[in-house]
């Protein structure tokens, strides 16, 4: 990916090396007890953090803003820094288009733990999205996971994970977030974990608007980028996933969409670049 002569964001916070506050942790064991245990079992794991308090965040470890600097002596937080800038600027586009402002989001880097709106975030959930805070989170040992754990490595993968979290700062923008989170409390397990695979699928899609655009604007995309991020997203599908794990497929617990889904929606992003074409909710399938 071609990424050096990119705008660095300012909206990145570094709190690697930064402990969560003692006293905090009691309460965020139990938090994270209780998302491992939903993802192990396959259940969506968003409603326990989309249900915390947020006065919890006043408590919060705090990082630093990195310097240019800071970045030059951090390849990976330097990349990752132009991607966040990238995605400011094309969904910055694209809701001035709509008669929209956006809200650009903080992508917060971590190690091991940290506070968020959210409650606790921990680097064995990987990535995540806090709506409460409108921030975004990531322990950077997550990527070594992508590469050695899931083997899907590269630099366009590693950008395709910051997307599709943003991908999640957009729907909350939009209220797309909330309605699903206020449906899923009205339905079944099954039928609220399929709408939690229409939510991740967006998010998915979303991405892929942000890959057509910036290669649009700056020519980021080399050969095998594209493949590096379908890779990555048949990693991470729920059916690999199970499989690897339990050694067998649930799909009535799936809560992301599978392999192939995640695919075909980062490829519907990615063709057009249209974010109207990432309407998963109403698609007739996935």
């Amino acid at each position: 990916m071609r990424w050096r002569r990119g705008r660095r964001s300012t909206n990145i916070e570094d709190r690697r090396g930064t402990r969560a506050p003692r006293g905090l942790l009691g309460g965020g064991i139990g938090t994270i007890v209780l998302i491992l245990a939903a993802l192990y079992f396959g259940i969506d794991p968003t409603p326990l953090l989309e249900g915390m308090q947020s006065a919890n965040v006043s408590a919060s470890a705090t990082g630093s803003r990195p310097t240019q600097e800071d970045l030059q002596n951090d390849p990976l937080a330097d990349m990752i820094s132009v991607v966040v800038a990238d995605t400011e600027d094309v969904w910055t586009e694209i809701f001035a288009a709509q008669g929209r402002r956006y809200k650009e989001p903080s992508l917060v880097l971590f190690s091991g733990s940290t506070r968020s709106a959210c409650g606790m975030g921990q680097a064995a959930m990987g990535p995540f999205y806090c709506p409460a805070d409108q921030n975004a989170y990531i322990d950077l040992s997550f990527y070594d996971d992508m590469r050695t754990r899931y083997r899907a490595p590269g630099d366009f993968a590693q950008a395709y994970v910051i997307a599709h979290e943003v991908g999640h700062h957009v729907q909350n923008l939009l209220g797309i977030s909330g309605e699903v989170h206020r449906m899923k409390q009205r339905v079944g397990k099954a039928e609220a974990n399929q709408l939690s695979v229409r939510l991740e699928l967006q998010a998915d899609c979303f991405a892929g608007v942000w890959a057509n655009r910036a290669d649009r604007a700056r020519g980021i995309l080399e050969a095998g980028d594209v493949d590096e991020a379908l890779n990555a997203a048949s990693a991470i599908g729920d059916d690999r996933l199970q499989k690897q794990s339990r050694g067998t497929v649930v799909p009535e617990s799936f809560t992301h969409g599978t392999s192939a889904q995640r695919q075909r929606w980062f490829r519907t992003g990615l063709q057009d670049g249209n974010p109207d074409s990432c309407d998963t909710f109403n698609a007739r399938t996935l």
